[in-house]
């Protein structure tokens, strides 16, 4: 494992032999399988190379897929998920529908408020800006009044 030192003369040593146990299976293995020949044997190819070697060896088929079972289509996992995909979208254009709706009224509503403030805003005004002189009731006047015992007399 380590170099031996060379200040030393080295010591001979015998060389050591070991000799594998065998092991002994505590239950026998199965036969291994024995390779199955094709019924024909195939026709033995050889081929050049480009640099002058010649290459011999059997003519494989290619492999054929096994025939796949008929699958649909489209997948019903592809369809729950176009179907779940339309509902979706169809639920949240009726929210949009919905809240375009509520969105019209209340401005419709604050559309109302406005005029009817408009509207009693004018009356008021009417009311105080209007000409003294159009007012309904009595008018007296107080200089040619003669006044005998608490009563007006004109």
């Amino acid at each position: 494992m380590y170099p031996e030192h060379t200040d030393r003369t080295p010591a001979v040593r015998a060389p050591e032999v070991h000799q594998p146990t065998p092991i002994t299976p505590a239950a026998p293995y199965p036969a291994p399988l024995v390779p199955v020949q094709p019924h024909a044997v195939p026709t033995v190819a050889s081929i050049v190379l480009p640099d002058g070697r010649v290459v011999t060896g059997y003519a494989i088929e290619p492999a054929k897929p096994e025939p796949v079972a008929a699958k649909p289509a489209v997948s019903r996992a592809a369809v729950n998920i176009a179907l779940g995909g339309i509902g979706f979208a169809a639920f949240c254009g009726g929210l949009a529908l919905l809240t375009a709706f509520v969105a019209a009224l209340a401005a419709f509503i604050h559309q109302l408020i406005v005029l009817a403030a408009v509207i009693f805003g004018g009356w008021v005004a009417v009311q105080v800006f209007g000409a003294s002189g159009t007012r309904g009731g009595t008018t007296v006047n107080i200089r040619k009044a003669v006044i005998k015992r608490s009563h007006f007399h004109g």
